[in-house]
């Protein structure tokens, strides 16, 4: 199987699926067995699993420490991997390891215990994020928030379940204008 073939038929695989397994520690995964779905999982001849999306949702992680080696050993290919659900668990932050996964493109964080909206930041580094949840997060709370994702995050088409529209987009715009104030540039005066 090509690499294309293997690309274009993991998108169509069922998601691996480890939501509400009180997981508390990503090491869990390699030793926990994956929800079984309507649709079997397929694998590779070296027992990975061929799928792009992982579903870490319903457990009670508070890090994603050692988040990259876990996947490697659970997935084929793990640089694929477009969707990742790590909804309703104890992150209070949002992890750079998830930027590493640059063909992303869903991306389910809402349920979790995010309190600055600076976070949202690391996340502008990825080319392919379209999809973003958020809500339930303490960040929600923040004046403008809505408006600082979709400023901060240009590409995103779906955030917090709702399509974006172009009038979104200008109330952003307009938001960031008005909340973001320029720096100031000092002038070095000379001094006689």
């Amino acid at each position: 199987m090509s690499r294309r073939d293997s690309m274009s038929s993991s998108v169509q695989e069922p998601p691996l699926d480890y939501s509400f397994r009180s997981i508390h520690i990503v090491q869990d995964l390699v030793s926990e067995e994956p929800r079984i779905g309507q649709r079997p999982l397929k694998y590779s001849k070296s027992g990975k699993s061929l799928t792009q999306s992982l579903w870490l949702n319903n457990n009670v992680l508070t890090d994603l420490k050692d988040f990259n080696q876990v996947i490697s050993r659970v997935l084929e290919q793990p640089h694929n991997l477009a969707w990742i659900d790590l909804s309703f668990n104890d992150l209070t932050s949002i992890d750079p390891v998830l930027t590493t996964f640059f063909n992303l493109s869903v991306l389910y964080l809402h349920g979790n215990s995010i309190q600055r909206l600076g976070e949202v930041n690391k996340l502008a580094v990825l080319p392919r994020l379209r999809s973003l949840t958020l809500h339930g997060n303490p960040i929600e709370e923040e004046k403008g928030y809505r408006q600082y994702v979709l400023c901060t995050l240009p590409r995103i088409t779906t955030f917090d379940f709702s399509g974006v529209t172009k009038a979104d987009r200008t109330t952003a715009e307009v938001w960031k204008r008005m909340n973001i104030k320029p720096k100031k540039v000092r002038i070095k005066q000379d001094t006689l």
